[in-house]
């Protein structure tokens, strides 16, 4: 092995790779780690350094890096199509993907509309509502509300439905005003509150603004259960059947984004099911291809669907990706599915979840942690008095002790691949709680 080999490469990333969220200049002092490989729950550098993939590289990883099951799925399609346009043109995997996830939604949501990445299907469905109402002759519903904390992508259009300053403010000229509501962040409850109390506080909210201006209203969008880049935010389910019975009385699309969410990430496969609704516009990506490939789908109803039926073109819903259902993306997501089903990976995560919640119970009593929360495979718990750069100092810590996490803001998270042994949380568990206090201790 080539002595400078790990420095080179991040000489030359630097130098040539404009890195995603990410103030590059902070690269001088936190450092940038060049992967070599990885192998289940674990990413290596070039110089054999070993890391836990403690937040799925960024949510998408589910079944581990380089899952053999899906490695020999992909190499299967590879030999057989590896891209063909969906316009005029169909294929065997993104037609079993959309049989197998609408009958996942007992058919309720039996069309999927697919792209790349999760802002592009959060665009997709705004515009669906937006142009479905036009075609029903309610042209005069244009408006989208947004809960307060919302993140819903990069793009202008999920832009528009995000409310993190961070995000958006630089933006502000570009973007369509939207509506915000408030949020059902269970940690906002007052003296003697639960969460379920919080929730009804936040639907009436959305009901004062429905009877206000529902007419003029295409639809709200919600991440069900966890806001998740606002820091971790989880609701009780009941807000979301309080939102869909108010969509339905005021005739408003319901828009869940369930990018980060879904695919078994919050207990359930859609979070959605806990709450015993469905939408009528469901966006996945993420988890969905296992954390191979880009790939995104807005799944939506019927009577969505009929609403573009028609021998006039303008009344087609004409948006389209160049990539849009790739053979490669969809066959991963079948893969991913089939573990999902020979595993009976959602009963093995709530033994697993079990486990981690009880490792970390010396975080959950620590006097700096307070709202320490769990739900399904997503942990988050909030610093008190944190230094201004807590984020940073504690993902190049969490590095020193073989942890990828990176913290939004205050917020400790995890939402590690559904593959942990028992090992990998024990030491999860220790090596997180050595970096809080590390990081505290200045």
């Amino acid at each position: 092995m080539e002595p400078n080999k790990q420095s080179d490469w991040v000489v030359r990333s630097l130098r040539s790779v404009w890195h995603p969220c990410t103030q590059m200049q902070h690269h001088e002092t936190v450092p940038l780690i060049p992967v070599s490989h990885g192998r289940g729950a674990w990413l290596y550098d070039h110089e054999g350094k070993r890391y836990l993939d403690a937040i799925s590289s960024w949510w998408v990883n589910l079944f581990g890096h380089a899952n053999p099951r899906i490695n020999a799925a992909l190499k299967e399609q590879l030999d057989l199509l590896e891209h063909a346009m969906l316009a005029g043109f169909t294929h065997e995997p993104v037609i079993r993907l959309s049989e197998q996830l609408a009958a996942l939604t007992g058919d309720v949501l039996g069309h999927c509309f697919y792209a790349s990445d999760g802002a592009s299907a959060v665009e997709i469905a705004l515009k669906m509502s937006f142009h479905s109402w036009r075609n029903r002759g309610q042209a005069e519903k244009q408006e989208f509300v947004c809960l307060k904390g919302s993140y819903h992508g990069e793009t202008i259009g999920a832009l528009a439905v995000t409310d993190v300053a961070l995000f958006k403010d630089a933006y502000g000229p570009l973007l369509r005003a939207s509506q915000t509501v408030m949020s059902p962040d269970a940690r906002q409850a007052v003296d003697g509150e639960t969460a379920q109390d919080v929730a009804r506080r936040a639907a009436a909210d959305v009901e004062r603004l429905f009877v206000e201006r529902g007419d003029k209203i295409a639809a709200i969008i919600i991440e069900p259960l966890v806001q998740c880049a606002t820091g971790m935010a989880m609701h009780d389910p009941l807000y979301l059947t309080l939102v869909r019975e108010l969509c339905d009385r005021h005739q408003v699309h319901l828009i869940l984004d369930e990018i980060a969410v879904g695919c078994g990430r919050t207990g359930t496969f859609f979070a959605c099911e806990q709450a015993g609704i469905w939408p009528d516009f469901l966006c996945l990506s993420k988890g969905i291809s296992g954390g191979y490939l880009p790939l995104s789908l807005v799944m939506t109803r019927d009577d969505i669907y009929q609403a573009f039926y028609s021998a006039d073109v303008t009344r087609g819903f004409l948006h389209s990706h160049s990539y849009t259902g790739n053979p490669l993306a969809c066959r991963a997501a079948l893969a991913t599915l089939q573990i999902f089903e020979d595993d009976h990976v959602l009963e093995h995560n709530r033994v697993r979840a079990e486990r981690l919640t009880q490792a970390l119970a010396p975080l959950a009593n620590h006097d700096r942690v307070r709202h320490f929360r769990q739900r399904g495979m997503i942990w988050a718990f909030d610093a008190i008095r944190a230094p201004a750069d807590f984020s940073r100092r504690f993902f190049s810590t969490a590095l020193e002790h073989e942890l990828l996490m990176r913290p939004i803001g205050s917020t400790v998270y995890m939402m590690p691949p559904y593959i942990l042994s028992d090992d990998d949380i024990d030491g999860l568990a220790a090596n997180t709680l050595a970096v809080f206090d590390k990081v505290l201790a200045g």
